[in-house]
């Protein structure tokens, strides 16, 4: 049997949403390596419906990494990955005028959050570390 590798942090998946995935990811794109804290504060006051569905799968993924590691905090924590994948289509008929029927495709999307721990260096988001553009 392989050898599974696993990427360093902590994740969360949530499957088969029937929300596009056109639609979330404008939404994942503001929270992306952002600290937890921050990207939480950030999900709270949007008001799209993929705010809400990508909140819980963040905040998921940083129970997961709390109670993994009792030694962290929610400050230590940032998002490091979020990705929003296409998942199967519903395809139902729409009837339309004249005896005539369209196919209408509802999409589902799978949203994996993958957050880690804020390390003194090597992280995007650690004090000092940030690199300014022209260096």
């Amino acid at each position: 049997m392989a050898e599974r590798k696993t990427k360093p942090g902590y994740r969360a998946v949530t499957k088969y949403l029937l929300v596009s995935p056109y639609k979330i990811r404008p939404v994942a794109d503001l929270i992306r390596r952002k600290p937890y804290p921050e990207a939480m504060s950030l999900l709270e006051n949007m008001p799209h419906r993929g705010a809400k569905i990508i909140r819980k799968t963040v905040k998921s993924a940083a129970s997961n990494a709390l109670s993994k590691n009792k030694q962290l905090d929610e400050d230590m924590l940032y998002v490091k990955e979020i990705m929003i994948d296409e998942g199967p289509r519903m395809k139902r008929i729409w009837f339309r005028a004249r005896g005539r029927a369209d196919m209408l495709l509802k999409r589902m999307c799978h949203v994996t959050v993958v957050i880690d721990e804020v390390r003194a260096s090597g992280s995007p988001r650690a004090k000092g570390s940030v690199k300014k553009a022209g260096e």
